[in-house]
Order: C-alpha cells, then sequence, then structure tokens
C-alpha cells in the first residue's frame, strides 16, 4: 500500500480498496458535538467493517474523533479526517505524520501471502476445528449422529454467535452425511 501519509483522501482511497480486494465494506456514522469552551464541533466517527458475502458478521472501529473549526467546512473537515483515524485504526497503520505519531512515513514492505483452503473462523469459546474433525472423520451413520448431539448446544451457539464458524461446521456436516447414506 502506497499513499501520501498527508492526505486523508488517500488513506481513506487505499484503506477501502484494501477492505474490497478482502471482501470488507466499511460504512461510518458520525456523531457531532458543538464544545463551546474552545469554539470548535467535535465529530466521532464509528466505523462498521461488514463482509461482502455476509453482511451478518462485521466489526466495530469506535469512538474515532477529530475538531473542527465552527465555519462552514468545520463539520466536513472533522468527518474526513475522524474517518482517516478509524481506518488507521482498523489496519494498524501509522499517519506517517511526525507530528501525530512521531514516526517518519516508509514504504510498505511486500508481504503477499496465498491460502490454499479457507481458514477456520475460530470461537474463542469453543473448538471449532474438533467440532469440523469428529464429523468430517465418522466412520458410520450412528457415529455422525452421536458426535451431531454431541456438539448440537455448541453449534446452536455457534449458530447465534459466530455464523462464519457455524457455516462452516454445517456445510461439512452436511457434505459427511450425504457420503454416509449413499454409503461412502
Amino acid at each position: 500500500m502506497h499513499f501520501n501519509p498527508l492526505l486523508h483522501d488517500d488513506v481513506q482511497a487505499t484503506a477501502t480498496q484494501a477492505l474490497l480486494d478482502n471482501g470488507l465494506y466499511a460504512t461510518c456514522n458520525y456523531l457531532t458535538e458543538i464544545v463551546p469552551n474552545i469554539k470548535q464541533v467535535m465529530v466521532v466517527c464509528t466505523m462498521r467493517v461488514y463482509d461482502v458475502d455476509d453482511p451478518t458478521q462485521h466489526i466495530l472501529v469506535d469512538g474515532c474523533s477529530a475538531f473542527g473549526n465552527l465555519d462552514k467546512f468545520g463539520t466536513g473537515n472533522a468527518m474526513s479526517y475522524s474517518r482517516k483515524y478509524a481506518f488507521l485504526n482498523l489496519l494498524n497503520l501509522k499517519t506517517g505524520i511526525k507530528d501525530e505519531d512521531g514516526y517518519e512515513p516508509k514504504p510498505f514492505e511486500d508481504s503477499t501471502e496465498q491460502s490454499v483452503e479457507e481458514p477456520t473462523y475460530m470461537d474463542e469459546t469453543i473448538d471449532v476445528e474438533d467440532i469440523k474433525h469428529e464429523l468430517k472423520n465418522a466412520k458410520s451413520l450412528k457415529d455422525f449422529n452421536i458426535a451431531k448431539e454431541k456438539h448440537r448446544a455448541n453449534v446452536e451457539y455457534l449458530l447465534r454467535n459466530n455464523l462464519r464458524a457455524y457455516r462452516q461446521v454445517t456445510d461439512i456436516a452436511e457434505v459427511r452425511e450425504t457420503q454416509l447414506n449413499n454409503g461412502q
């Protein structure tokens, strides 16, 4: 990613493209407040990043803020900069502006990696890999149904709390159940 660190438009364009390239899309909501004692408007940006393939999955980048003057451009300027800082926080980037973070801008190193298979969408409380492994390796329909019943509560939890992991488990379960029903 190469961009001019001084321009928030370049940060936004680069970050938006990086998100889109990874199947993600960001939206922002703004709260504004006039701060009378410093005669400026404060804008707080809450960014929500959605999975393009599954918009029910998202993360929040909450509370990035900026100040603007009390003129016709102030709110817009503050909105642009609060969005810039939300992108920088989301992608864990430094601004490259010495006055802001003490770092001089440096070009990024190329670190592209290719994923061979879809990663497991982990859940902190449930061993999704273990469930997938047990269902995939069931030797008979009886073993499959025992494993299915054993993990039912965890899979229901995933349905409510981690739809991606839930879909991975149910996809494997459907394939294996079909295979077992066909005598494979």
